[in-house]
């Protein structure tokens, strides 16, 4: 017999190992090129959920209450049971283990203290993958260990190495505790494909314009397009919570066409190229709660696909709350962009600190006339910002393409109140091309100082600053022009 919250029998176990044997890792063996035909379906029922068009802060408690957590049984399957050992390779251990527990009807998957070396993962509906104190998944920095599958690289979806932990078409799925998610990224294995990397990124990016069957955009073992850490696809009801995650061979927690989504807690240092914190792409209903972001690109950045190929899947990220987070080392606190052909709205940022020599902006908006796309209804309030590089409002629609192209950037209904700053170069970096649309922007109650340079403003529509203060760094002296009679 096993300790009560494990499997109780030795009967048990191997009539569990048996049926996990003949599961397949990475799904159901269903041909590739159905994985379009899936994605459009799901984008179909993710727009029907959607429609919601957040006017302010009154909006934010009825969007909170969309956004649940999953719980699970009280039901664990500790890794050791299956032959996890901290002196070998645990993946089929793992993979046991969570199979197992998907049979059963759900509960947590138990990782102890010590540190298990591990490929990728795939987690399964009603699985909960619990790091417990002192424990470390250290995962494989060999490309060959990771399959080539359906994923979604920078907007555009294609067939590439899976992520070091994914799952697809699963609804109730967490991974918490407090242990720690190790990439083992380094310049001496993932991160140095940086270097290397522009022509499989250029191919996909024009196989996308061409509007290429995603099953024919093949890369994976032997191309240089990095797989994500953390990527749910067409999942819901998520919880990642608590866990602290390092060294990323790219974009950290990067769920895609997925809805009610809770990052709560986690701790990212990875300041690896690209290494993003959190970008839930083309996600309804996200809570990003009490979090640390120490990242080598932007903290949190909101995405909904890139060009024509965002256009095509058409499913925008709307109902998102970051509060009470940290900000860090990154290009930007909260970003939404580049990759926002399929529209971003309704987002609410409040309660958060940003504060470090390293961080560029604070709030940053990043598309031009290739991607296309509304960005709008983003609300900021009670954020206190330290220093930052550039500007505290970053409007950047010249990013990268800039105005090659015949789509319209859309920024609007953009609302900052009450947030601090002690030193920037500027309050504002609002650059745009001409058809292109900034307006309804509003400062309210906020004060900016140590205010290095003039403001840099490119727009047509209107801002607003309403018991503003935007104080230089070196003050002016004043000297009376009055003569004494």
């Amino acid at each position: 017999m096993h300790d009560s919250n494990g499997i109780r029998s030795r009967r048990e176990f191997l009539k569990l190992a048996a049926l996990v044997s003949s599961t397949s890792l990475f799904g159901t063996g269903m041909p590739t090129a159905s994985f379009a035909s899936i994605a459009e379906t799901t984008g179909a029922r993710l727009r029907a959920t959607s429609g919601i068009t957040a006017r302010g802060w009154q909006d934010y408690p009825a969007i909170l209450a969309r956004i649940g957590a999953p719980t699970f049984p009280i039901r664990d399957f500790p890794i050791m049971q299956f032959g996890a050992t901290t002196d070998g390779d645990s993946t089929s251990a793992l993979t046991m283990a969570i199979s197992a527990c998907h049979a059963a009807g759900g509960g947590r998957v138990m990782v102890p203290a010590g540190n298990f070396s591990t490929g990728p993962i795939v987690l399964k509906s009603n699985v909960n993958l619990h790091l417990m104190a002192g424990a470390t998944l250290k995962f494989s920095t060999d490309p060959a260990k990771y399959p080539t599958v359906f994923t979604r690289w920078e907007g555009i979806e294609c067939m590439n190495y899976a992520a070091l932990i994914s799952a697809t078409d699963a609804d109730n799925i967490a991974i918490t505790g407090e242990g720690t998610l190790d990439g083992q990224a380094s310049d001496r294995n993932w991160w140095q494909w940086k270097k290397t990397q522009l022509p499989d990124q250029k191919r996909l990016i024009g196989m996308g314009e061409q509007g290429v069957p995603v099953a024919e955009r093949v890369f994976g073992n032997g191309h240089l397009l990095r797989p994500n850490f953390i990527q749910p696809m067409r999942c819901r009801n998520i919880l990642i919570e608590g866990i602290h995650i390092k060294d990323s061979p790219m974009w950290e927690i990067h769920p895609v066409l997925s809805s009610n989504i809770t990052v709560r807690g986690v701790k990212i240092d990875s300041h690896g190229p690209n290494n993003d914190g959190c970008n839930p792409e083309s996600c309804h209903d996200v809570l990003i709660e009490n979090c640390e972001f120490d990242t080598g690109d932007d903290c949190i950045a909101i995405k909904s696909g890139k060009n024509n190929d965002g256009r095509r899947v058409n499913v925008a990220s709307e109902n998102i709350i970051v509060r009470n987070c940290r900000m860090k080392d990154g290009h930007g606190g909260v970003v939404l962009g580049s990759e926002c052909s399929g529209h971003i709205r309704n987002v609410f940022i409040e309660n958060c600190d940003m504060d470090s020599p390293e961080l560029d902006r604070a709030l940053r908006f990043k598309n031009n006339a290739a991607r296309g796309g509304i960005l709008e209804n983003v609300f900021m309030r009670n954020v206190k910002i330290g220093r930052v590089r550039e500007a505290v409002l970053t409007i950047d629609l010249l990013y990268e393409e800039g105005a090659r192209g015949s789509h319209a950037a859309i920024v609007r209904n953009v609302e900052i109140e009450n947030v601090t700053s002690v030193a920037s170069p500027r309050v504002m970096y609002i650059v745009a091309y001409p058809g292109a649309i900034i307006d309804q922007i509003k400062f309210i109650n906020c004060a900016f100082r140590g205010v290095e340079s003039t403001e840099v403003i490119a727009t047509s529509g209107s801002i607003e600053l309403r018991n503003v203060v935007i104080e230089p760094r070196i003050k002016p002296t004043s000297k009376s022009t009055r003569t004494a009679l």
